[in-house]
C-alpha cells in the first residue's frame, strides 16, 4: 500500500494505492518493461469457430445466456442479498457435471443444507471453502471441473496484493485470474458479484468489462416473482429475460409468466384492463388496475404501484384537458396485478382506460387488450413490435385490440364507455 500522490481528477494528495508485492527493483524503482513484439495475424485468415453451447436444463437460464453456456465463457451475476443467486448457482451445479463450487461466504455445512432442501442430489459437485484465489486456482486445475463457481469475487484475494479482499484491486487481480483460466482451459466460470446501495455492482467497473457475460437478478423478495437480465453479452443478445418463480424446492422457470400477472376473477370488472409490455423479445400479457374515488381533500392522492409515478400524473393530465374527465377531485390509485414494474410505454393506454373505466364504473368488454402509447396531444401512438404483441394476445384468448388501429385519438376511444 502506497501514497499515489496528486491525483489527476480531483487534484487531491494521499489517495492510497495498491502496489504489487516484489515489484520494486533494490533501488526503490520500478522494473522497466523490456517486452519483445508480438506475433500478429490478419483478421481474414483467423478460423471462424463458434464454442459449443453447453445447455444449462433451465430453460429460463438458457434463454438468458443465448442458449446455454460456452466453453470458457466468465458469467457475472448480481443481485441484491436473498434474491436467489446462489439458490440458482446450485441448481445449475446439480444440472451438469463435475462441479467445483468455491464459496468464500458460507460455509460447506450451509451449502449442504440448502442442497438438501433443493433436492440436490448429485456427487459431482465438489465444494471448497477458500478466499486465496491462487489456491482456487491451483484446484481448479488439478480437478478439472466442467463447471467453475465462486462465490462471491469479492472475497477473493492474492497474496501478490497487499490490499484487502474486497478492495478495487484484489477484485480487479482476482478476476483477471479467473477470466484467464477460463479461456486457457475453456472451463465456464460463473463469478457472484455484490450490489452498493445504489444497485450497482459492486468493485471496480473494469470487472463487468473483462467478462464475457454480466447477469442481473431483479425481484421483490417479499414477493415469488423473480427476473433474471442480460446486460452484456458476447456470446448471445443482451435484450432477453429469463422469468422464474421462487418456491419451496427453488427456483423454478416459467414459460407462461402471464399466469402469474392475469387473473380470471378480474376480467369484466370496472378499473380492469389487460395490456402487453416486451420483456426482452417476450411479449408477457399484464393486468392495469385502477380505483378512482371522490375526495374532499384540497390534494388528491395519486398512488401508483408498479408504473412510474409521474408518468401516471402526465395521463391524468391528457385525461383531464383532452378527454374532459374531471380527475382533479377524485382520489386515483393505479396497480400492476403481480407486483411486476410496467416501464413499457405501450401500457399507457390501457392505464388511461383503466382509469376511465373506473371513473364511468363500465368495464370494457371481455377479451379486451389496450397496447399503445398516449401522446401530451391525446393521440394513440404506435408501439414497437405491435403486431407480435397482438398475435400473442390473440394466442391466449384476447380477441379485441384496442390501439391506434382502432382510434387514433384516446378521446374518441372513450365515447363508448360514456
Amino acid at each position: 500500500m502506497g501514497w499515489a500522490g496528486k491525483c489527476p481528477n480531483c487534484g487531491e494528495w494521499g489517495s492510497l494505492v495498491e502496489t504489487s508485492l516484489g515489484s520494486e527493483t533494490p533501488s526503490g524503482k520500478a522494473k522497466s518493461g523490456g517486452g519483445r513484439p508480438g506475433k500478429t495475424q490478419r483478421i481474414d485468415t483467423i478460423p471462424k469457430k463458434t464454442g459449443k453451447r453447453i445447455t444449462t436444463k433451465i430453460s429460463e437460464l438458457d434463454r438468458v445466456l443465448g442458449g446455454g453456456l460456452v466453453g470458457g465463457q466468465v458469467v457475472l451475476i448480481a443481485g441484491e442479498p436473498g434474491i436467489g443467486k446462489s439458490t440458482i448457482l446450485l441448481q445449475l451445479a446439480d444440472k451438469l457435471g463435475s462441479t467445483l463450487y468455491v464459496s468464500g461466504e458460507e460455509s460447506p455445512q450451509q451449502i449442504a443444507l440448502r442442497g438438501q432442501r433443493l433436492g440436490v442430489s448429485k456427487k459431482t459437485i465438489e465444494l471448497l471453502d477458500e478466499t486465496n484465489i491462487d489456491t482456487v486456482l491451483a484446484t481448479a486445475e488439478e480437478t478439472k471441473p466442467s463447471l467453475l463457481i465462486v462465490d462471491s469475487i469479492q472475497t477473493m484475494e492474492t497474496g501478490d496484493l497487499s490490499g484487502m479482499a474486497g478492495s478495487v484491486g484484489q477484485v480487479r487481480e482476482s478476476a483477471a485470474r479467473l477470466v484467464r483460466f477460463a479461456k486457457k482451459t475453456s472451463t465456464p466460470t460463473i463469478i457472484v458479484g455484490h450490489v452498493t446501495k445504489k444497485g450497482s455492482v459492486a468493485g471496480p467497473a473494469v470487472l463487468a468489462h473483462i467478462v464475457d457475460t454480466v447477469l442481473w437478478f431483479e425481484g421483490d423478495k417479499d414477493l415469488t416473482l423473480r427476473l433474471l437480465r442480460s446486460h452484456k453479452n458476447r456470446f448471445g443478445a443482451t435484450d432477453e429475460v429469463g422469468v422464474f418463480e421462487m418456491t419451496g424446492k427453488g427456483l423454478s422457470s416459467l414459460s407462461a409468466p402471464e399466469k402469474l400477472f392475469l387473473a380470471k376473477e378480474g376480467q369484466g370488472v370496472a378499473g380492469s384492463v389487460v395490456s402487453s409490455m416486451m420483456q426482452g423479445t417476450r411479449p408477457m400479457l399484464v393486468e392495469i388496475q385502477s380505483l378512482v374515488v371522490p375526495t374532499k381533500l384540497a390534494y388528491p392522492k395519486r398512488v401508483a404501484q408498479g408504473i412510474d409515478s409521474k408518468r401516471l400524473e402526465l395521463l391524468l393530465a391528457v385525461l383531464t384537458k383532452r378527454c374532459g374527465i374531471p380527475l382533479y377531485d377524485f382520489d386515483c390509485f393505479v396497480n400492476v396485478a403481480g407486483g411486476i414494474a410496467a416501464k413499457d410505454p405501450a401500457v399507457d393506454l390501457a392505464i388511461c382506460l383503466s382509469l376511465a373505466s373506473s371513473y364511468f364504473d363500465k368495464a370494457l368488454p371481455k377479451g379486451s387488450v389496450a397496447i399503445g402509447e398516449v401522446g401530451l396531444l391525446g393521440e394513440v401512438r404506435e408501439v414497437v413490435a405491435q403486431d407480435k404483441r397482438v398475435k400473442e394476445a390473440k394466442r391466449l384468448g384476447y380477441t379485441n385490440t384496442i390501439n391506434n388501429k382502432t382510434s387514433k385519438y384516446l378521446k374518441d376511444l372513450l365515447k363508448d364507455l360514456r
